[in-house]
C-alpha cells in the first residue's frame, strides 16, 4: 500500500512540475483599426497564463472578506460589465455609486469616477480594500490564495514569482485590458462603411454631433468620452472630484463615461437616478439639474418629441453585442 501511495504522490508532483514548467504564450489583445494604439507597461504584457490568472481572480469570492462576492458580482458580462442595480449592494453594504462599466480601460488616462486612480495596474487595490465593497486586506487575501495550489502555480508560470500584491493587480489589470468594445452598428456603418443607419438613427447621429446638442464635446469619438470632469447639476451630495482634489470648484464633478452599450447599462449617472435613456435626454433637454458647479455646457435644448426618440435610436447603434456575448469574459465554471 505504502508503495502505490509514493507511487500516487510522484505522479502528483510529476503533473504539478509540467504545470508550473509548461512555457508561457505571449498573445496579443485585439482592438479595432480605428482605436488609438495601446500602451502596454513593460512588465504586464498579455500571456496566456497571465489572462487565466487574472480571469480566476476576476471571478473569485476569496477577493471579498466574507467570501460572498467577486469583482463579477457588479460587473456581468452581458450588461457590458455593470449590474443593473441603481447603486451596488456588495456584502450588505450599499456602495452608494452605480457601477460603472468597464469597457475599453486600456485607453483610460485614469480610472474611477474621480479619476483618482492612475493606471489599470492600481485600480484592484480600491474595491478589494474599500470598506463598503470587497472590504479584504491584501495581505489576507495573499494569505488565502497562497493556500491554492493552482494559483501558485499559474502565478509562477505567469509572473515567476509566489502570488503576492504584485501578481494579483497585475493579472487582473491584463485580464480587464481584454474588455474592448468596439464592434456596434455606429462602429460598422461610420468607420467600416458597411449598411446604414435607419432614418431615426441617422437623425439621432446628426443631432448627436451638432452645435445644438454638443453631446460630442464631452462624449468625443472613438471611445465615447472625453475623459473630462463635469458637473452636470445633480444634487445628490456627492462631492465627486473634490473627493481627490479638496477644491470647492470640483465638488459634484465627475468622470465623463462611455456611450458605449449605453442601451444595456442603465441606470444612469454615477448614483443611478435615471432608469431609462429617455429620462437622460430629457435631464438634459431640460438644461440638467441646479446643483454646484455645473458645466456651461448644460443649457436646455429645446428638442421635440421626435428629436428625442432619434437620439435614443442613434445611441442603441452603440451596442456591441458580440462583446457582450463573448464567451471568454464570462466565469468558466
Amino acid at each position: 500500500m505504502s508503495r502505490i501511495l509514493g507511487f500516487i504522490i510522484l505522479i502528483i508532483c510529476w503533473s504539478c512540475s509540467q504545470v508550473a514548467d509548461k512555457k508561457d504564450k505571449i498573445i496579443t489583445y485585439q482592438s479595432p483599426s480605428f482605436f488609438p494604439k495601446m500602451e502596454i507597461p513593460a512588465d504586464n504584457i498579455p500571456s496566456e497564463a497571465r489572462m487565466e490568472l487574472g480571469k480566476k481572480l476576476f471571478y473569485d469570492v476569496q477577493l471579498s472578506k466574507n467570501q460572498t462576492h467577486h469583482c463579477g458580482s457588479c460587473h456581468v458580462v452581458s450588461a457590458a460589465f455593470t449590474d443593473g442595480q441603481r447603486v451596488s449592494v456588495i456584502q450588505e453594504n450599499t456602495v452608494n455609486r452605480n457601477a460603472p462599466t468597464l469597457v475599453n480601460l486600456a485607453w483610460s488616462p485614469y480610472l474611477m469616477a474621480e479619476g483618482g486612480v492612475p493606471n489599470l495596474e492600481l485600480q484592484a487595490l480600491a474595491p478589494i480594500h474599500e470598506s463598503h465593497e470587497l472590504n479584504l486586506n491584501m495581505q489576507e487575501l495573499i494569505l488565502r490564495l497562497q493556500e491554492n495550489e493552482e494559483y501558485q502555480l499559474l502565478s509562477q508560470r505567469a509572473y515567476q514569482r509566489p502570488i503576492d500584491a504584485f501578481v494579483i493587480t497585475r493579472a487582473l489589470a491584463c485580464f480587464q485590458r481584454s474588455f474592448i468594445s468596439g464592434d456596434s452598428k455606429f462602429d460598422r456603418v461610420y468607420y467600416l462603411k458597411q449598411g446604414n443607419f435607419s432614418a431615426s438613427e441617422q437623425r439621432g447621429f446628426d443631432l448627436f454631433f451638432s452645435e445644438q446638442t454638443q453631446c460630442s464635446s464631452c462624449h468625443a469619438l472613438p471611445f465615447f468620452t472625453s475623459y473630462e470632469f463635469a458637473s452636470l447639476g445633480l444634487t445628490d451630495g456627492d462631492e465627486g472630484l473634490k473627493r481627490k482634489t479638496y477644491q470647492e470648484e470640483d465638488a459634484g464633478k465627475f468622470k465623463t463615461p462611455t456611450l458605449r452599450n449605453i442601451e444595456i447599462t442603465g441606470p444612469y449617472m454615477h448614483n443611478g437616478s435615471f432608469g431609462s435613456l429617455e429620462e437622460v435626454i430629457e435631464f438634459y433637454n431640460a438644461g440638467g439639474g441646479a446643483g454646484r458647479n455645473k458645466s456651461n455646457k448644460i443649457i436646455p435644448l429645446s428638442l421635440t418629441e421626435q428629436e428625442k426618440q432619434d437620439l435614443v435610436a442613434f445611441l442603441k447603434t452603440l451596442t456591441d453585442w458580440n462583446f457582450v456575448q463573448n464567451a471568454k469574459l464570462v466565469r468558466s465554471e
